[in-house]
């Protein structure tokens, strides 16, 4: 298997420290970047992730897939939908865009062999997840072995924080040197707002909670 990598890349905390965690895992000279532009209302995670890139020296492409906007109406997608604060017990919140990874690591999965790229990285999670069910360790694994059949091509694709909470993200950010970047640069927030964000929706809930827990770990 080759040391070139590709990184799923949103914006988001997640996928930028996965970003960094590849360039120290694989190097900067064989890690590229994609991101997905699906008619998201906060097209600006994709300006954050391209800036990112930039400053890091990656090489950054923005695929097209307005499809997953048409096919499924969700918080995410759809400006008049208000994100829910709480979500009712054992469904999935109303910012799920159903079967987004699984096309999203399928077309990077395209683009990478076209580029003669085996390595796939994603920052998906199923410890400190919103109920996603294509965050799962399984689906990942079970796409893994699809991408492969599918190709003729042997992928690995690699979840760095899949097993970690928040705060051992923030924690490994940290490790790399680049807490400060994940921090300010970034864009998680699901009403659109770099670096701190709202500090009022679910995604922002979850990301102060980790810094917070990350602190006081770290002191």
């Amino acid at each position: 298997m080759n040391k070139k990598a590709l990184v799923v890349l949103s914006g988001g905390q997640d996928s930028t420290t996965c970003l960094f965690w590849a360039i120290d895992r694989f190097g900067k000279e064989n890690v590229s970047a994609v991101g997905f532009d699906y008619g998201q209302r906060h097209i600006k995670e994709l300006e954050c992730a391209s800036g990112i890139c930039k400053d890091a020296g990656i090489e950054y492409t923005v695929i097209n897939t307005p499809i997953i906007n048409e096919l499924s109406a969700n918080a995410l997608t759809r400006a008049e939908i208000k994100v829910d604060t709480q979500k009712p017990e054992g469904t999935p919140p109303n910012t799920l865009v159903e079967g987004r990874n699984l096309l999203f690591l399928s077309y990077a999965a395209i683009w990478a062999k076209t580029h003669d790229i085996q390595n796939l990285v994603t920052g998906v999670c199923e410890t400190d997840f919103s109920g996603y069910p294509d965050c799962r360790d399984i689906f990942v694994k079970s796409l893994n072995v699809t991408l492969n059949l599918a190709m003729d091509y042997d992928f690995c694709i690699h979840t760095p924080l899949m097993w970690l909470t928040k705060a051992q993200t923030w924690e490994l950010a940290d490790k790399l040197g680049v807490i400060d970047i994940v921090y300010n640069k970034t864009l998680t927030c699901y009403n659109g707002i770099a670096g701190e964000g709202c500090g009022s929706c679910p995604a922002c809930n979850l990301r102060r909670r980790g810094y917070e827990e990350y602190v006081k770990m770290k002191n």
